[in-house]
């Protein structure tokens, strides 16, 4: 039996997605991908002009706060300033007097060197035992016995060579000796004191000769008889103080002996010290003396 063209189920049937083959029920790929692609395309402009919308919504908000903020501000800023609290009164001046001040400038403190310039200002004791004191010397981890000791006023007595005479012309005062020893070296130290400092240091500038060694309280002679010795010069204040070191057995002094060298340095250092200590005491005492009024 024929039932027409097409068979018994007649042409293929149309769906939404477009024909399908009669034999595999294959769908249409493009057809379904157009349409895919035109429901993207409408949902985009459905979701740009909704945030146009929005944008232009917020932004209406937006102003319409800022007009009605700076509405109101205008009024609470009159109000807060028509509520400040009026300043109150400054006091008036005080009767009582305010306190006043010096303009004079304060006395500096007194040079300690000016007290051991002149005998007028020196006054503190002076002798063997005040500028050398105590039995031994220490400077630095050195110590050195100290010998016999001697104050003269015959200063050339106590010197050799031409320095006695030196001394006498600038009217020197008196000569105090010490002997300092440690191993085989001694070391004398003299100091020759006068009036003021200007004589001091015109001695000090003719000095030749030196000192005369003081032997004696178990030291033995030493740089006598012609022994070359190291000798030194120096001056503070009134003050010249001079050194003549060398071996207790009787060899002479070259320039690699050290310990001579040494010695004598220690020696003259510990003397400059103590004649400055004189003026620092001094100057110390006449700064705290009371003031006369």
């Amino acid at each position: 039996m024929s039932f027409g063209q097409g068979g018994p189920y007649g042409p293929p049937p149309q769906g939404p997605y477009g024909s399908r083959d009669p034999q595999g029920q294959t769908p249409d790929w493009a057809a379904l991908a157009d349409a895919s692609a035109q429901r993207a395309r409408r949902r985009r402009w459905m979701l740009i002009g909704g945030g146009v919308l929005a944008t232009a919504a917020v932004a209406a908000i937006v102003a319409t706060a800022v007009v009605s903020a700076n509405g109101d501000g205008g009024d609470r800023g009159a109000g807060k300033n028509s509520e400040l609290p009026v300043a109150p009164d400054l006091p008036s001046e005080s009767a009582e007097p305010e306190p006043s001040f010096s303009d004079a400038e304060p006395l500096p403190p007194p040079d300690p060197k000016d007290f051991i310039s002149t005998e007028d200002k020196d006054k503190l004791p002076l002798g063997a035992d005040t500028l050398f004191p105590g039995a031994k010397l220490t400077m630095g981890d050195r110590d050195y016995t100290k010998g016999a000791t001697n104050r003269t006023t015959n200063c050339a007595g106590a010197t050799q060579g031409d320095l006695g005479s030196i001394l006498a012309a600038n009217t020197c005062d008196q000569v105090i000796r010490a002997t300092y020893t440690r191993g085989g070296t001694a070391v004398t130290v003299g100091v020759a004191v006068f009036s003021t400092e200007t004589q001091a240091l015109k001695a000090k500038k003719e000095a030749r000769g030196g000192l005369a060694s003081l032997s004696g309280a178990g030291v033995p002679t030493f740089c006598r008889g012609g022994a070359i010795c190291r000798k030194t010069t120096n001056s503070y204040g009134r003050y010249v103080y001079f050194t003549v070191g060398g071996f207790t057995s009787g060899k002479d002094v070259v320039k690699t002996d050290k310990d001579v060298y040494t010695t004598g340095d220690d020696v003259a250092e510990f003397t400059f010290l103590q004649i400055r200590r004189r003026g620092e005491a001094q100057a110390s005492a006449a700064a705290t003396a009371p003031v006369d009024e």
